[in-house]
């Protein structure tokens, strides 16, 4: 039976990230999926500048645009009394621009990266329950393997990076800390011949709309409101909602958009409040949608999940190498996460309340943006992990007390049996 150090369940954009950058830090890293690598998901996939410089230090920004996917260098926003303001994506070191990749790209790219470091990637796989010991810590998955039979996947740490609908979340039990009240409902299509040079965004009416120029030369276009007054126009048929929402969010888009033609259909999404979650416990970490989840309305979710990704794999590091508790290292991700999460959050729950005013929404929007500023800091601090090795024996933290309130712990440590298997593990996607 495979042990691992790790094994994340979800390997989506938080999921394969955290297994890329624990892999490269020395450590064996199971990544299990229910779906097939490379598929597509419902995504507003526009990057922000952490998330850029982010795919930058890990090597990986340089398949993104030579996927063709187009350098955003400028947003462009359409005010409810019909101006328009124009902000130049001024570059920086590892953010030549801004980037929004189609996710069977960009969650394709962070897997094979995962595989590459040594990570073993087992696809069109759920998890059918966690396996626990005697004292209630996590010490695995069990899935459902071929003919049915039940296979279990023993870990030190099981990471949690399978979405709103977590199953992990729904095994440990995670308490909701904090629970949001808006939520937006979404419409949105893509579109081959929209003259879109960066991201747009509008805001009129109590809707909203944008552009987001993307791969294979389409542009997203979406259109957002409360869910209420979605259901409301969506009566007649998706199209009708569609038309009159961009209609009376985004005039000046209008024409561009109808003299477009569709590369697909209408796809939508229904919105849920946002949350944060008790992220953390013995033996088991979230990351991702499945402990942190904001309304996409601030199109920031890729970049929380790169974000978080890098904490929490420098979390488990710390268990590890500088000898930290679980507890001690767990709690300070969450708190950082949280922390750099807080202002965000709370702009977004207004932006997506949509009961701003043409006075309101500007300085809103500003909120917005000055929130996003302490993330871009902190990340900068952070050490490369592809150049911290995990030491022989590994730490085996099973024994020691790992409930939330035992963050001042006794550091102790045991040799993990199998730890000369440590670097034998090859690149292995599993379908």
């Amino acid at each position: 039976m495979n042990r691992y150090d790790v094994v994340v369940v979800g390997g989506r954009v938080a999921g394969a990230a955290t297994a890329l950058l624990l892999a490269r830090a020395g450590m064996r890293v199971a990544l299990i999926d229910r779906s097939r690598p490379g598929s597509d998901i419902v995504s507003t996939h526009g990057l922000m500048r952490v998330g850029v410089a982010q795919l930058s230090r890990w090597g990986l920004l340089d398949q993104i645009t030579e996927a063709g996917t187009p350098a955003i260098r400028s947003t462009t926003f359409h005010y409810p009394d019909g101006r328009t303001v124009v902000v130049a994506i001024r570059p920086s070191p590892g953010v030549p621009a801004l980037y929004a990749p189609r996710r069977y790209l960009l969650d394709w790219l962070l897997v094979d990266a995962a595989a590459q470091a040594g990570v073993e990637v087992i696809t069109q796989t759920a998890i059918t329950a966690l396996t626990s010991d005697e004292n209630g810590r996590v010490t695995g998955v069990r899935t459902a393997g071929r003919g049915g039979r039940p296979v279990e996947l023993p870990s030190l740490i099981t990471v949690g990076a399978d979405g709103i609908r977590s199953t992990v979340v729904r095994h440990v039990g995670a308490p909701i800390l904090q629970q949001g009240r808006s939520c937006s409902a979404i419409l949105y299509r893509y579109l081959n011949g929209v003259p879109a040079g960066g991201y747009e965004w509008a805001y009129r009416d109590n809707a909203a709309a944008g552009l987001i120029p993307t791969n294979n030369g389409q542009t997203c276009v979406f259109v957002s409101t409360t869910p209420q007054r979605m259901r409301a126009v969506r009566r007649t048929d998706v199209e009708h909602a569609f038309t009159t929402l961009l209609g009376q969010a985004a005039p000046a888009l209008v024409d561009r958009v109808a003299a477009s033609q569709p590369a697909g259909p209408i796809h939508g999404w229904g919105g849920t409040p946002g949350y944060v979650r008790q992220s953390w416990g013995p033996g088991w970490a979230l990351v991702g949608d499945a402990g942190y989840y904001k309304d996409p309305i601030t199109t920031h979710g890729m970049t929380d999940a790169l974000r978080d990704a890098e904490l929490l794999a420098h979390a488990i590091t710390e268990t590890t190498i500088a000898g930290s508790t679980e507890a001690i290292a767990f709690a300070r991700y969450q708190q950082t996460r949280d922390r750099l999460s807080s202002d965000l959050f709370a702009a977004t729950e207004d932006v997506a309340a949509y009961n701003w005013t043409p006075d309101t929404i500007e300085p809103l929007l500003r909120r917005v943006s000055a929130a996003m500023t302490d993330e871009v800091t902190h990340l900068q601090t952070l050490p490369d992990l592809a150049h911290i090795r995990q030491p022989d024996p590994l730490v085996d933290h099973r024994d020691r007390d790992t409930s939330p309130s035992a963050a001042t712990a006794s550091d102790v440590r045991r040799p993990l049996p199998d730890a000369r298997e440590r670097g034998a593990n090859r690149a292995k996607v599993i379908v």
